[in-house]
């Protein structure tokens, strides 16, 4: 199991002068290997444990087949992937009551499912990381899947969720109640 990335402010060169992924940079890569785990636990079945092996082993910042994959934070990716999985009967209802009265979570497809997620466990559990910025990584993460209107439906599910769960950080609003 790799160790996580030794953190260094503000610059990110060796001194060897190499440049090394900034830490938040790894945090985005991780954001978006959790979402394809998510995926890849929802659609194929298999147990967590595997797939994150897997993902640890093949993905995050390796070279396959002619293939590089960004480096990423491991213990952040596994975090995440974990938390989701341990916590999602109580993120679904959340993600369910921002969606729009019709269009229900099990509507969306499991890409965007796992990206509304991931966001709303970072929200309800990483107090360290800023809601504001959260919500960017995950509308960023659904840019690379999605052309279309979905960064913004994350954008928008987000601050739903992040104005309940952080009304201090974000200015709170009364949660919408769905039929």
């Amino acid at each position: 199991m790799a160790a996580a990335p030794i953190e260094r402010p503000e610059s990110s060169r060796t001194e060897a002068g190499r440049t090394e992924p900034k830490p938040a940079n790894q945090r985005g890569a991780a954001r978006l290997f959790a979402v394809q785990a998510l995926y890849q636990l929802e659609i194929g079945g298999d147990d967590i444990l595997s797939v994150v092996a897997e993902f640890e082993q093949h993905r995050l910042g390796k070279d396959i087949d002619g293939v590089s994959y960004r480096a990423a934070d491991p213990a952040f990716f596994r975090s995440v992937v974990a938390g989701v999985v341990d916590e999602q009967r109580a993120i679904d209802p959340l993600v369910h009551t921002a969606l729009v009265e019709d269009w229900p979570l099990k509507r969306v497809d499991a890409t965007l499912r796992a990206i509304l997620r991931c966001g709303t466990f970072e929200l309800l559990r990483r107090a360290d990381v800023p809601a504001r910025v959260i919500i960017s990584e995950y509308i960023d993460v659904a840019r690379a899947f999605y052309e279309d209107d979905e960064p913004k439906l994350v954008n928008g599910v987000l601050d739903r969720i992040g104005r309940d769960v952080r009304p201090d950080e974000l200015g709170g609003t009364a949660p919408r109640e769905r039929p």
